[in-house]
């Protein structure tokens, strides 16, 4: 069977994904990743709307930093990831599903300093969208926190820097910037 680009054809019983196209499957990686992003905003609104914001906040960090451990776990085993380092972390946040949704661009300055630009956010577009300006809290005390636990999984040692945060000042500034260094 040659690889397909669709399944407009006819019904397969066995079709499975290795019969797509590689085109198909990054397509999906993404729309997954999409998912994923709008599956955890919706749970986090209802939970708003139910019992407020500190217990909806509280329990999506405790969520993620359960889900992050085994996704970065995953993810350096599956890409065969060994370093403790900045290059590291960088490759780990360049292949993570969750930020397949995501515009990012990455810059390993030196072996020690490297630089993750966020330039679209799905997030940070939803809580714009809402405009009840919890992008502060998500971006400046979730992501601050976040991003940390991300960098101690490599490397506890890692220094952890926002250099841009919202709210930005047009829909065409980056998202957010993060700085990550290594005292040799």
């Amino acid at each position: 069977m040659s690889e397909l680009s669709d399944y407009s054809g006819p019904f397969n019983p066995n079709v499975n994904y290795e019969h797509f196209s590689r085109d198909v499957l990054v397509k999906l990686l993404t729309l997954q990743a999409d998912y994923l992003q709008k599956a955890d905003g919706l749970w986090y609104v209802t939970v708003k709307n139910r019992v407020g914001d500190d217990v909806a906040f509280e329990s999506d960090m405790r969520v993620w930093e359960r889900a992050h451990i085994w996704e970065l776990q995953q993810t350096r085993r599956l890409f065969k990831m060994e370093g403790h380092d900045i290059a590291t972390l960088l490759k780990a946040l360049q292949v993570s599903p969750l930020l397949r949704a995501w515009k990012c661009r990455y810059e390993l300055r030196n072996p020690n300093h490297g630089i993750w630009t966020v330039l679209h956010c799905p997030s940070l577009a939803g809580l714009e969208k809402e405009g009840e300006g919890r992008e502060r809290r998500i971006c400046h005390v979730w992501e601050t926190r976040h991003i940390r636990f991300v960098a101690d999984f490599f490397n506890p040692k890692i220094e952890v820097k926002a250099l841009k945060l919202p709210p930005r000042k047009s829909k065409d500034d980056i998202c957010c910037q993060w700085e990550f260094k290594l005292e040799p």
